[in-house]
């Protein structure tokens, strides 16, 4: 085990299962107690258009992933606050118009190497110094946005018409949470992959809410059941050479058929 610590690579995929714990708890939990799952999928497979630009003009593909994820946030925020009937059907249109974009524009993108795959499927092993200070920053501004509204958080979680009748104002809240939902899922993309990042942003989420009480008791689970997940998953795939993406869903997966076995 020593040995294996020894690789800086290694270390990098450690630290990196670390931070995103810590925005699987927070931010996984926001999107599952305002029942925003779809919503988080329609950005996630947006971010696609934004990988695809990045191949396409030679820039960094968690960059574009982030711009377009932000962008693709800010829309659906205003789509759900001003057309709540239709806004199914709007964001369906995101989420196809974003995956069409970002493959159009690997069609016309220079012979690109195997890192796409990173993206689509997800590579620990491929996180960099640069990338784990980018999750370090979304893990901070998530923390202190939960910190600070964590009682305007709980009030629209509850109700979004009673949170206004208590005096929060919540369009500004609902953007600044579905944006750093989007920056979170750009974070779990670069280890689990476009493929599965819901799954690891709500099933830790699903079993932790069997054993907290409170909202910040989800929090706290749901971040450790993340890090558990993450660290097993990769050791998983590190001794067996398989994905490690695939690994880390799966191990949770199991883990949460068994969370419902003794629940029940």
């Amino acid at each position: 085990m020593s040995e294996i610590l020894s690789y800086t690579f290694v270390q990098y995929a450690l630290i990196g299962a670390v931070l995103l714990a810590i925005s699987c708890g927070v931010i996984g939990t926001l999107i599952v107690v305002n029942r925003i799952v779809f919503l988080s999928g329609s950005i996630a497979h947006a971010t696609y258009g934004g990988i695809g630009i990045a191949f396409f003009f030679g820039f960094s593909p968690l960059l574009g992933a982030g711009v377009f994820g932000v962008a693709a946030a800010i829309l659906t925020a205003f789509i759900t606050l001003r057309n709540r009937h239709r806004a199914d059907t709007l964001i369906g249109a995101i989420w196809a118009i974003g995956m069409a974009i970002g493959v159009l524009f690997l069609d016309f993108a220079p012979a690109f190497s195997g890192e796409l795959m990173t993206y689509l499927f997800g590579s620990m092993v491929a996180i960099s110094r640069a990338d784990l200070l980018a999750f370090f920053m979304i893990d901070l501004i998530a923390v202190l946005f939960a910190a600070i509204f964590y009682r305007k958080l709980l009030a629209l979680a509850f109700d979004a018409d009673f949170a206004r009748v208590k005096g929060v104002k919540v369009a500004p809240l609902w953007i600044a949470l579905l944006v750093l939902a989007s920056l979170s899922i750009v974070v779990a993309i670069r280890v689990v992959g476009l493929m599965m990042v819901l799954a690891l942003l709500t099933i830790p989420v699903w079993i932790a809410e069997k054993f907290a009480r409170t909202l910040a008791e989800t929090f706290v689970l749901s971040g450790i059941f993340a890090l558990v997940f993450a660290v097993v998953g990769f050791f998983i795939s590190y001794y067996f050479n398989v994905t490690a993406g695939a690994a880390i869903v799966l191990f949770a997966a199991l883990a949460s058929l068994l969370a419902a076995i003794k629940k029940n």
